[in-house]
């Protein structure tokens, strides 16, 4: 597909965890990230899908939203694209290991390969890569930052036990958040 021809927009939340670009088609979520340092671009006209995403993760932030329901565009290997669906899996509120992932995508022994694609992952938050772990429980590697990937878990753990916007979230139903960083098997 030739990407030039695509008209793509960005736009900048101010989380209160630092500023987020997002770049999109009118359509499609193409990247997210926390910004480091200076923004280097300016934000354009908003298209569809950036209005959609800026409301979503203003709901994120505001603990009212679990799950994002947004068109993405990917582009990546087979397995790149395995192991992000796989993290899309990981529940809100829920850790999950490099292993946990490798196992879920069926391939037990590429654990290095999965921290690979895990940190090639261009939607971040939205593709929560931030709910990766070690084996062990530590915080380990993160595009934004340790102090942003702490952050991020420990506002999901706050807010798991509340109603929020999503189709998975059920009035009455909603998960307990976990005491420690667990690492659970992924689906």
């Amino acid at each position: 597909m030739n990407t030039d021809a695509v008209k793509m927009y960005r736009a900048f939340y101010k989380s209160p965890i630092g500023d987020i670009e997002v770049t999109a088609t009118a359509k499609e979520i193409c990247s997210l990230e926390f910004v480091k340092g200076k923004r280097t671009g300016k934000a354009t006209k908003l298209s569809p899908a950036l209005r959609e995403a800026l409301k979503q993760l203003d709901e994120y932030f505001r603990g009212k939203r679990r799950i994002f329901e947004l068109m993405l565009r990917l582009e990546g290997s087979e397995f790149q694209l395995d192991v992000w669906q796989a993290l899309l899996d990981i529940p809100y509120g829920a850790t999950a290991s490099y292993r946990d992932v490798a196992k879920a995508v069926g391939r037990p022994e590429a654990v290095r390969a999965v921290g690979a694609a895990n940190g090639a992952n261009p939607i971040s938050l939205i593709i929560p890569c931030h709910r990766i772990i070690g084996a062990d429980g530590r915080l380990v590697g993160y595009g934004g930052g340790l102090d942003r990937k702490e952050w991020l878990i420990e506002h999901e753990w706050k807010h798991a036990g509340q109603a929020v916007a999503g189709p998975k979230a059920k009035a009455g139903k909603a998960a307990k958040a976990p005491k420690a960083p667990k690492a659970p098997k992924v689906k």
